[in-house]
Parts: structure tokens; sequence; C-alpha cells
């Protein structure tokens, strides 16, 4: 869960600090899924200095209501992959955000495995089943979902609270402008060396797949530019979703292009690294040094 708001309008930090409380309320209240409380319990508070601190101040909202409060707005939240998110019956903020990891295009087979966490879960701790999606790919939700159904009562009801920060973190980035923005973004990239020849690798092909079950699906495509790197990140200007991948570098294809004799077929031909994200907001540079016969790797910054 966590996007641009419905409406897909964005409103200023010094706007809100100057509206009157029922429009401060209006204006970032649905941030909170179907929690307006929420907005009108910090909005004497303003103004804010920062949109961290507005998003702060309204989380600390939710973190001090009474218990029963904090229960009854978590059971709000809708099932992940559910019959009312297949119904359509769920807030516009929670529907593109279950769309963006693939949650409403499950197969049957996958829809009734949702369907059994999700009421194992309930039944154990009396609320759905919590996750800011976009940090996830869809095989670390479900992996999520099979590491926490085993913890006691208090540790999930920590841990959906510290999901719903990450929900509402990403929903407030999107709505409102100003300074002191919350970190909500993370970047993937790479670059290529040429170890044979001394210089970056230029114009070779780069593709990234993320694994789903037990297949790869190309997410991302790529050619170096005179640096050995992409023009742009393979993945930015949003969370780095945790998960498994692989980048394909075609090797055998750039020494071929510079008339290197690497065999007939080369020795190496598209070479493939499998890696794992872990840090959504972080920065992930996975380079590749390489010659027709080698190659190396790290985790760069």
């Amino acid at each position: 869960m966590g996007r641009a708001s419905s409406t897909g309008m964005t409103v200023t930090l010094a706007d809100l600090n100057q509206m009157a409380p029922a429009a401060f309320a209006a204006a970032v209240g649905e941030t909170f899924e179907l929690a307006p409380w929420v907005a009108e319990a910090c909005q004497a508070r303003r103004p804010f200095s920062t949109v961290t601190d507005l998003h702060a101040a309204m989380m600390g909202a939710v973190r001090a209501a009474p218990r029963e409060t904090q229960l009854s707005f978590l059971r709000q939240h809708p099932d992940l992959a559910g019959k009312a998110a297949r119904a359509g019956a769920i807030t516009d903020d929670s529907r593109s955000e279950q769309a963006s990891v693939g949650l409403d295009t499950l197969s049957e087979e996958e829809f009734a495995r949702f369907h059994h966490l999700n009421d194992a879960y309930k039944a154990k701790f009396g609320f759905p089943f919590i996750v800011c999606v976009r940090r996830h790919t869809r095989d670390s939700i479900l992996a999520q979902f099979e590491r926490r159904l085993p913890n006691d009562v208090a540790t999930e009801f920590a841990a959906a609270l510290q999901e719903v920060f990450y929900i509402t973190r990403l929903r407030m980035a999107a709505k409102v402008k100003g300074e002191g923005m919350p970190k909500v973004d993370g970047r993937l990239s790479t670059h290529v060396l040429d170890t044979h020849a001394g210089r970056p690798a230029a114009g070779l092909a780069i593709e990234l797949y993320e694994q789903v079950g037990d297949r790869y699906i190309r997410i991302a495509t790529a050619v170096t530019n005179a640096d050995g790197r992409t023009d742009k990140p393979l993945i930015g200007d949003r969370p780095l979703p945790i998960g498994r991948y692989e980048l394909r570098f075609a090797v055998g294809d750039h020494f071929r292009s510079r008339g290197i004799d690497g065999g007939d077929p080369p020795f190496l031909d598209i070479v493939p690294l499998r890696f794992s994200i872990a840090e959504p907001e972080g920065h992930y540079h996975v380079p590749l040094l390489c010659t027709p016969w080698s190659y190396s790797t790290y985790r760069g910054s």
C-alpha cells in the first residue's frame, strides 16, 4: 500500500499550515486508511516545519490513541488480494498499491493461497495482515506472511503499526510537497568496466529480472553509455522492492563488437548476477568487471 492519492492532487506544506481545521483534515486525512480522526487530532500542532514532521505528528496520533481505537483502525485495512479487493470495494489508494505489485492479477491458485493466509492471520490476531506492498515483491510479501504468522499478538500489533508508518509515509510524500520530504525512494544502479581494455564498456546490453516463484520476469532493459553506466537507474524514484533479482550482461556481444576472440561460442556470453535487495530506501550499486574469460562484482555505492 502506498502511492499518489486517489485524486492525484498534491498540496504544499505552506498551504496546509494556513488552512482552516476542516480543510486541513480533508486535504491529508485520506493518507491514513479511513481514519480522518488522525488528521483532526494533530491539526492544532501546526505549523509544521517539514513534511517529515507532519507525518511524524500524524503517526504519533495513532500511537497515542487508545488500544481499542488503534485496533479499530487496523481492522479498517483491506485484506491483501482479498475478496473486497477483487470486487473493487477498497479505497483507491489501497487498490492502486495492491495493483503495483500484481496482487490484482493473481491466478486462482495464488488467490487461494492469499485467502488461506489472510484467514489464518485474522483468526489468530484479530486484524488483517498489513504490509507496505510497495516495499516488497510478491514473493517477499508471501515470505513476510509466513514469517510473521507464528508471532505473538503484541509483536504483530507493533509490526502492523510499523507497516502503517511505511504506507502512510509513501502516501504523504505523494500528497504533500515542501521542506524536509521523508526518505521514501531507493536506487538500483550498475556500471560495466572492460578490464581487458582498461576502460568502461560502452554499448553493452543489460537486462534486469525479478524472481517470481521459480521464474525470472524481465522488468527493465538498458544499454551502457560512454561511461559504462546506464543513463538512469534500473529502479529509481520509488522504493526498491525487497526480493531477489538477476542482472544479465551481454558480455559476449560486447567483446565480439571489439574484435576480441573469446572463442566460438564465446567462453562468456551472457553473464548473470543474482542478488537480493533488503533495504527499500537504500542504494544498491551492482557493477560488473569483466574480460572475455572472467568477471567479478561487489556491492558498491
